[in-house]
């Protein structure tokens, strides 16, 4: 499908779920970007289940956002549980207007949603020549090193730096060894995921995507990945006011309330300490690509190059949707008003 006609069916499955144009583009735009950079676990596959929650009503279409300024440098956003987008968007724009205008942007947002890709918002602010953390929760999938019981979501990591080029350095990573829409979409389209990466209920290793969602996740680093979850679920849930301590509900499965998600958002000026940032940059990123390559390896890329580059290939051509997944769009944007 060309790209445009489906950023434009994202819109109307949207405005038909009641949400304004505004909103609407907001979500197709996310969404949209996730398929052309290669990540269709963040994509078209879950517009099915921002529709499902708005039906159920604990999405808000019609959210009143409220937006408290603490310091010319510091906002909170209660996003009113809309889709997860729009509590995202004003955030990271209001981290990026704080950051132009004193040199640092802190921004917490609270009763928000799923958001997609943390790298999305990140290289947005990179792309102003500002450095940027992202940090938001998910619902239970990994248990806490020494637990057998999941509490912690695959809370990704993001930061993004400005490289002089068009591509800006983008590190977005959960703490899992594979992202919980991954799974979710191999179940979806019956595909198996790798070998190490999940545990089935019983605790046995497993390749089934179906089996994974009912057992647990592994962590990257183990124990070490175990932290790293504990740390964004005190930055993006604790701190900011969101559901936090495996409060997140699934949002494909849980339809009992809100899921009450919290981002955090920290961007600010690369040359606060070094007025020669850019030079600073292209002097670090030379050194590294120039390094003695493995066998089999023609370049390397850092974070965030590979997909600014699958990007721009993706871009001149149509975005391959799964039948299933297109089918059940195709029914949203007819069935319901």
């Amino acid at each position: 499908m060309k790209i445009n006609k489906a950023k434009n069916l994202i819109i109307s499955v949207f405005k038909k779920h009641k949400l304004s144009r505004k909103h609407a583009l907001i979500c197709a735009e996310a969404i949209i970007n996730a398929e052309l950079v290669g990540a269709p676990s963040h994509g078209l596959a879950r517009v099915i289940s921002y529709c499902n929650r708005i039906k159920k009503k604990v999405i808000n279409p019609k959210p009143k956002i409220k937006i408290k300024k603490i310091s010319p440098s510091i906002t909170h956003v209660n996003a009113d549980n809309a889709v997860g987008f729009i509590g995202a968007d004003l955030g990271i724009n209001h981290a990026i207007h704080n950051a132009k205008k004193t040199g640092i942007g802190f921004v917490a947002v609270k009763n928000s949603g799923h958001y997609g890709l943390s790298g999305y918002y990140a290289e947005r602010a990179a792309k102003k020549d500002l450095v940027a953390f992202c940090f938001t929760n998910a619902p239970p999938a990994i248990a806490p090193y020494g637990a057998k019981k999941t509490l912690f979501g695959t809370n990704p990591i993001c930061f993004a730096a400005p490289t002089g080029t068009n591509a800006p350095f983008v590190l977005d990573t959960s703490i899992s060894m594979i992202n919980r829409g991954k799974i979710r979409r191999a179940a979806k389209l019956n595909e198996k995921i790798p070998l190490g990466v999940a545990l089935d209920k019983k605790g046995n290793p497993t390749t089934d995507p179906r089996k994974a969602l009912e057992g647990l996740q592994l962590p990257i680093a183990g124990f070490r990945g175990s932290g790293l979850a504990w740390m964004v679920d005190i930055l993006s849930g604790v701190l900011t006011g969101g559901n936090h301590g495996g409060k997140v509900k699934d949002p494909f499965d849980d339809f009992t309330g809100p899921q009450n998600i919290g981002h955090l958002f920290i961007v600010f000026k690369p040359n606060l300490f070094v007025k020669d940032y850019k030079k600073r940059i292209k002097e670090n990123l030379k050194k590294i690509k120039k390094l003695p390559k493995l066998k089999g390896i023609k370049k390397i890329y850092y974070p965030g190059e590979n997909k600014s580059e699958r990007y721009k290939i993706n871009s001149k051509n149509e975005i391959n949707i799964p039948i299933n997944i297109l089918n059940e769009i195709n029914l949203l944007n007819k069935s319901w008003s």
